[in-house]
C-alpha cells in the first residue's frame, strides 16, 4: 500500500513545484531523500537502563530498530569515554520515511502544547530542515504510563532540494505547519 504523503507528492507536490519553480524535467523537482531522528541521552554514562528505555520509545515512534551512537572522544568534563554509547538515531527512507512524516505532521505536532507552527527559520543552507521536539508524549504509540523520563529528540528532514526556499516549499506544500 502507497503511503498518503507519498501519494500527495506524487499527485499534487510535484505539479504544484513545478509551475512555482518553473522547473522544465521532473527530475529536477525536490524531493525528501530521509528523515534522521536522533536522541541524545546524556544520562547514558551512569545508567544503561536509561538508554535502553530511549532505544525503546525511538523504536516505538519510528517503527525501525534505531542504532546507538557512540562517543567520539572522551571528555573528562562530561565524564564519558571514548565509545561510549550516549544515544540512539534511527534514518527513515522511502515508505516508511512518508508514513513517519504524515504521522509528525498530521498527528503529532498538533498534539503539542501552544503549538503555533514550527520554524520556518531551521533551514541549514542546503535544503535540509531540523525541528526538536521536546517530548516523546506527543507521538500516540508512546504510552503515558509506560515512560520512565520525558526525552526530547531532533528530527531532521533531508530533501536534495538545491536552496531552502525550494525546501521550505516541498515541506509546506507536504503539510508541513510553519508559523506565520
Amino acid at each position: 500500500m502507497v503511503p498518503r504523503l507519498k501519494e500527495k507528492y506524487e499527485k499534487e507536490v510535484i505539479p504544484a513545484l513545478m509551475e512555482k519553480f518553473q522547473y522544465k524535467n521532473i527530475m529536477e523537482v525536490p524531493k525528501l531523500e530521509k528523515i534522521v531522528i536522533n536522541m541524545g541521552v546524556g544520562e547514558a554514562k551512569e545508567n544503561q537502563k536509561v538508554l535502553e528505555s530511549a532505544v525503546a520509545d525511538m523504536q516505538l515512534i519510528s517503527g525501525q530498530k534505531p542504532i546507538l551512537t557512540r562517543a567520539k572522544k572522551s571528555v573528562a568534563n562530561f565524564k564519558i569515554r571514548e565509545n561510549m554509547p550516549i544515544g540512539c538515531k534511527v534514518t527513515l527512507r522511502k515508505n516508511k520515511m512518508f508514513e513517519f512524516a504524515d504521522k509528525l505532521m498530521n498527528v503529532a505536532l498538533p498534539r503539542v502544547r501552544d503549538f503555533r507552527g514550527v520554524s520556518s527559520k531551521s533551514f541549514d543552507g542546503r535544503g535540509n530542515y531540523a525541528l526538536g521536539i521536546k517530548e516523546q508524549l506527543i507521538f500516540p504509540e508512546v504510552e503515558y504510563d509506560k515512560i520512565d523520563k520525558v526525552r526530547g529528540m531532533d528530527v531532521i528532514f533531508v530533501t536534495n532540494a538545491k536552496t531552502d526556499e525550494e525546501a521550505r516549499e516541498l515541506l509546506r506544500f507536504l503539510g508541513m505547519p510553519f508559523a506565520q
